[in-house]
């Protein structure tokens, strides 16, 4: 597994918790509840209000910042989630590592901070939550109408109490 990190801000906030290592974490255990190898490749940036709403109009023309965007590289079949329903006619991979390219993830850490301090629980476990919810996207999941978004928020629960991160 390869998770390239950029940090594209220098008006990050520090965190009081190892990040490099809980986005290792949350994307090793998100893969593995969905039954993916952890041959793939993920691409994490760290960024601002400014840069993520920019991108949130570029990719989506919504003109405001978010907390999270998901790029997935990978289609699926429509019956499902996670790994065992990828359309592998249409998979890319690394031509140096032969990880599957998954896709890219984009956080913006002030709203990390600030829906932290909103919802009344830690930076560690908004950021990790964050994160999932972006994993979930890469691996297949929406939340288009209420049956995905029931089943999506299930995954997220399941998810983030195997981390062992609670609310608090």
């Amino acid at each position: 597994m390869t998770i390239m990190l950029e940090e594209e801000t220098d008006k990050q906030k520090e965190f009081d918790f190892e990040y490099r290592s809980l986005i290792e974490n949350v994307v090793k255990t998100a893969l593995e509840s969905e039954g993916f190898p952890d041959q793939v490749q993920i691409s994490v940036t760290l960024t601002d209000e400014e840069h993520i709403k920019e991108i949130n109009k570029n990719f989506r023309n919504i003109d405001s910042p978010t907390d999270v965007l998901s790029f997935p590289m990978l289609e699926f079949d429509g019956d499902g989630y996670g790994y065992e329903h990828v359309d592998f006619n249409s998979v890319d991979y690394d031509i140096d590592t032969d990880e599957l390219l998954m896709g890219d993830i984009v956080l913006c850490i002030h709203r990390v901070f600030s829906q932290a301090e909103e919802y009344g629980h830690s930076t560690q476990r908004e950021f990790a939550f964050l994160l999932v919810h972006s994993m979930l996207h890469l691996s297949g999941y929406d939340h288009i109408d209420e049956n995905d978004t029931l089943v999506m928020e299930d995954r997220q629960r399941q998810i983030m109490n195997t981390l062992g991160i609670s609310r608090s």
